[in-house]
């Protein structure tokens, strides 16, 4: 059997096999050990998963992007594009993890951690419904004394860089 066109058609790989090619399949903190860690939450708890994590130094997390989030209704209706600081908060939650690993002990008060600032962002292709935005976090500077941390960071859809940020600086409360 031929496509249209003439050309053979692709052999067909199935569900399991085309989970399993990509790298990001695994997860070392899944959505229930983030929501341990940050004190966001729906709708604005903006990391489904982190792949890849070296506690206090770095991490690439995930958030999947949906049709169903409440900023599309209006940005925009006819063409859905997630905006560009929603994809910043993204990154600023997971550079939250890096700081905020490992989770508190029950009884020790929340802590949170509050991003401050950001310099050099530059967008650079959107990121619709259907996407999986890969974002990766890494540590400049933490002053555990004061409570001051400088980060910088980069997401990628479908191996594309969407978003670059120079330096986000956060402070911790206690």
């Amino acid at each position: 059997m031929s496509t249209e066109g003439g050309e053979a058609p692709k052999e067909w790989v199935g569900a399991k096999k085309f989970s399993m090619k990509d790298r990001y399949t695994t997860t070392v903190l899944t959505n229930e050990q983030i929501a341990k860690i940050l004190p966001h939450r729906y709708p604005f708890l903006l990391v489904d998963k982190v792949v890849e994590f070296e506690p206090g130094k770095r991490a690439v997390g995930i958030k999947c992007i949906t049709a169903n989030e409440p900023q599309f209704t209006g940005h925009f209706p006819d063409r859905p594009i997630m905006p560009g600081v929603l994809m910043i908060e993204a990154m600023a939650q997971l550079g939250g993890i890096i700081c905020l690993s490992p989770p508190i002990s029950e009884g020790e008060g929340q802590r949170i951690f509050f991003f401050t600032g950001v310099n050099g962002v530059r967008w650079k292709s959107p990121v619709t419904p259907g996407d999986d935005l890969i974002m990766e976090m890494s540590l400049l500077s933490f002053d555990e004394r004061l409570g001051f941390a400088s980060m910088t960071g980069k997401a990628y859809v479908g191996g594309r860089i969407c978003v670059t940020v120079d330096e986000f600086t956060f402070a911790l409360a206690r």
